[in-house]
């Protein structure tokens, strides 16, 4: 179902009554209004509290009080990272980002960027990964890349006729443009669909490598095992991605398993499982609801404590403590855990 903007504002109050839970806001008439998007923002708080907001936006249009608004609502802002060529250079402003990311953060919003790769001069592989590797030192909920989708699968037509497809040039070759589209897929699962953001940035500190190398070795294993970009793996995740996080998690252990012992990091491997295995079934208490028994090594205390955020110091100074811990939904205090006998 879509909704003009012009139109959007009047409707709200009837949204819930029409059975709709989820909105997409993706309209410039709206976005890049600031007094407008104000205006949605507060009317959207009032008037359909209840319904998901994902409202893409230029991180130009963020100040303190856009940020303040969409706190108010339950809602993720979609924020395509961008960047310019100019002079024979590939211009990218870190600090712009990193100030917006920051502001984000300190509110508890949740937020995601769009990267695109290869649809500008003067792009590269490298920067490509450069991009990536910043993107992701940011905590955004996921990120996402448009040009891997199908065109029939972005909302609009003005939608999809704004993504560039990837094109080669003397800076990003036919080979960089598969490779990077294989990086963004790796990305895509094991890091978005794979809800790692609580700890993949601690997870991935001890093999010493970058995001984007991380998930280069991690696409040649998906490539491996007959689950990377193009296989009927991924045309099954294209329409079950909701209902696969189990066998996602298993992947990413899996994989994970792999790169400690490589680097000579297993001893730190039983508390990377017991992290991924709490979050992973929180996370889907959560989005789907599920209610589930996980067995620990460490107590969930412990894991969902600052320390862990050290694994090499968590193992250091935090004794196992064997454990069966129930993960459920509270009416007052939301996810929750308690330990079994």
């Amino acid at each position: 179902m879509h909704i003009s903007s012009a139109d959007l504002v009047a409707s709200l109050s009837t949204l819930a009554s029409q059975g709709i839970t989820e909105l997409a806001v993706h309209d410039e008439a709206l976005t890049a209004h600031k007094g407008k998007l104000l205006h949605f923002l507060h009317e959207a708080a009032r008037r359909a509290p209840d319904i998901f907001y994902s409202i893409t936006l230029d991180a130009a249009m963020l100040d303190m009080d856009v940020a303040k608004a969409a706190s108010a609502l339950y809602c993720s802002l979609e924020l395509p990272l961008s960047a310019a060529s100019k002079g024979g250079a590939y211009l990218f402003d870190k600090k712009f980002y990193a100030r917006r990311a920051t502001m984000l953060n300190n509110l508890g919003l949740v937020f995601g960027f769009s990267v695109l790769f290869a649809s500008e001069k003067a792009d590269s592989l490298k920067l490509f990964r450069d991009r990536l590797d910043f993107a992701l030192s940011l905590y955004p909920n996921h990120v996402d890349f448009p040009q891997l989708e199908t065109r029939d699968s972005l909302a609009t037509a003005t939608q999809a006729a704004a993504i560039l497809p990837p094109h080669p040039s003397a800076t990003f070759s036919t080979q960089d443009i598969r490779r990077a589209g294989e990086i963004a897929f790796a990305c895509t699962v094991f890091y978005s669909l794979g809800r790692a953001v609580p700890w993949f940035l601690s997870v991935l500190a001890p093999l010493k490598m970058s995001a984007s190398r991380f998930f280069e070795d991690f696409a040649e294993w998906q490539r491996i095992n007959s689950c990377g970009y193009g296989s009927d793996w991924h045309n099954k995740l294209s329409t079950q991605a909701d209902r696969m996080h189990h066998e996602i998690e298993t992947m990413q252990l899996t994989f994970l398993r792999f790169k400690y012992e490589e680097k000579g990091k297993a001893p730190l491997f039983a508390a990377v499982t017991d992290i991924i295995h709490l979050n992973g079934a929180m996370a889907r208490c959560m989005g789907e609801g599920e209610e589930e028994t996980v067995v620990l090594q460490y107590n969930p205390e412990d894991i969902l404590s600052p320390i862990a955020t050290d694994i090499a110091r968590f193992t250091d100074s935090v004794c196992m403590e064997d454990c069966r811990v129930q993960i459920y939904f509270d009416e007052d205090t939301g996810v929750d855990w308690k330990l079994l006998a």
